[in-house]
């Protein structure tokens, strides 16, 4: 990846995490705390909850060559393109979105984009294990 980091990949991938195990909230009137509900509220997606504002931001805080990338990254993990296509992904994510200004809802609603993120990483030599271990 020539605009793209790794640690930016991988924070993607973390909120991207975060945002897709969100579900709708159920119970809304129910008076319980985070030990009778077996701490599954953290996964209810309340109006006041933040993930999908952050993934959001770290997506358009990216220019256009780095959406591009990811567009290409996340078709790679996918299994759209191959490494050895990698160039011809860029091509087709710049012709897709000539100015990325849609490349963020896009991603947002890709189901399973952090696996994919992922996976593209693991295709490119970057383990996000490595990653992973670093930040505990």
């Amino acid at each position: 990846m020539k605009y793209l980091s790794a640690d930016s990949v991988f924070y993607i991938i973390m909120k991207a995490r975060e945002f897709d195990v969100k579900v709708e909230p159920e119970n809304m009137g129910r008076e319980s705390d985070a030990v009778d509900d077996g701490c599954v509220e953290i996964l209810e997606d309340y109006a006041d909850d933040a993930t999908e504002d952050e993934l959001r931001e770290a997506l358009v805080n990216l220019n256009e060559d780095q959406l591009h990338e990811l567009v290409a990254l996340m078709w790679l993990g996918r299994g759209t393109y191959s490494k050895a296509e990698w160039d011809e992904a860029i091509k087709e994510a710049c012709e897709a979105d000539p100015s990325a200004k849609s490349s963020p809802e896009y991603l947002m609603g890709t189901p399973l984009l952090s696996d994919y993120l992922e996976e593209g990483l693991s295709e490119m030599g970057v383990s996000i294990e490595e990653f992973e271990v670093g930040r505990l």
